[in-house]
């Protein structure tokens, strides 16, 4: 069940304006009683209405990022904004739940229209970037499926279980199997434990925006198994990363995929990068910490990237752009 998102910083409430078509975002005081009344009918709505990537709730507490609130003028609590495509489109002042309740339900239904929208652009642009005819979410504006640009006969992942699938089908163009596509095991699976490590080389350099993780396990089998949780990033490097050595290296990036990520119909996150950190690379690696289940095994279906490609490389040696790059 969604939950509105509580805002952590600026760059926060930048990405997830940048990342849905529509967002409503509630501004809001600990210390104020009409936020804390209006706040289960808010819940309530974000539950029965969220669409990853189309429509969005958020709360910002007002007294803990006060330089979002001085940004959009915010004078009284609770206040209600709406968001199109990063700009303001509506704001409603105080706890007016009639007013509330009446411009999101009309949000819905132009969010149904965006989403249907959305799903026929993210296939259009699938096509332009090389023919990956299946995607597991909408793409953010002004960035593509790169993920053609993947060495696929360079990648190292460790602590696959050899009964699933290999390295390569997760990068396969067509919708897993586990959704309907073809009847064979395209996804990998963790072997001794829930970690893996995947080395990820790239044909050219890349600018990456957004991993796409999809994630389909099944039910009923012997053994339970989880979906990734806690993902380290690493840029740049020219071979895999031991485990152990993993533990000792700082991460370009740490995510934790919530519960609420995961798309119910396609069984997708979206992992949002910082995307400063994420110019210029030529390789990622990605160390699967932990899964969501707590068990021993983990399950991937599918990887996608979206970003933008850059300069063709020389195929057979990866080129190392510095640690500090992005810092």
């Amino acid at each position: 069940m969604a939950k509105p998102t509580p805002i952590t910083s600026p760059q926060h409430f930048t990405t997830l304006l940048s990342s849905t078509r529509i967002a409503v975002v509630d501004f809001h005081a600990d210390w104020c009683g009409p936020c804390a009344a209006i706040a289960p009918a808010y819940e309530a709505l974000a539950a029965q209405l969220t669409r990853p990537g189309v429509l969005a709730f958020a709360k910002v507490n007002v007294d803990e990022q006060r330089q979002i609130a001085q940004t959009y003028n915010i004078s009284a609590m609770p206040t209600f904004m709406v968001f199109k495509s990063g700009r303001e489109a509506k704001r409603i002042k105080g706890a007016d739940l009639k007013a509330l309740d009446k411009a999101v339900r009309e949000l819905a239904a132009e969010a149904s229209s965006a989403g249907a929208e959305a799903e026929a652009s993210a296939s259009a642009s699938a096509a332009q970037a090389g023919g990956a005819g299946w995607l597991g979410a909408s793409l953010p504006r002004g960035y593509g499926d790169v993920t053609e640009a993947v060495d696929q006969l360079n990648l190292d992942f460790l602590n696959l279980d050899s009964e699933a699938g290999g390295a390569r089908v997760v990068f396969e163009s067509g919708k897993p199997s586990a959704l309907g596509g073809a009847g064979k095991k395209d996804y990998i699976e963790s072997d001794t434990d829930e970690q893996m490590m995947l080395f990820v080389p790239f044909q050219s350099t890349m600018k990456l925006h957004t991993l796409q993780v999809t994630s389909v396990p099944g039910e009923g089998g012997e053994e339970e198994v989880g979906r990734p949780k806690t993902l380290r990033l690493y840029t740049n490097r020219s071979h895999t990363l031991g485990f152990d050595e993993a533990d000792g290296e700082p991460a370009t990036q740490t995510i934790e995929i919530g519960e609420d990520s995961w798309d119910e119909k396609t069984g997708t996150a979206k992992v949002e990068l910082r995307f400063v950190k994420f110019q210029n690379i030529s390789s990622l690696v990605v160390f699967v910490v932990d899964n969501d289940k707590e068990s021993e095994k983990t399950r991937i279906d599918r990887l996608r990237l979206v970003g933008d490609t850059g300069e063709k490389k020389a195929m057979g040696k990866l080129e190392k752009f510095g640690d500090e790059q992005g810092e």
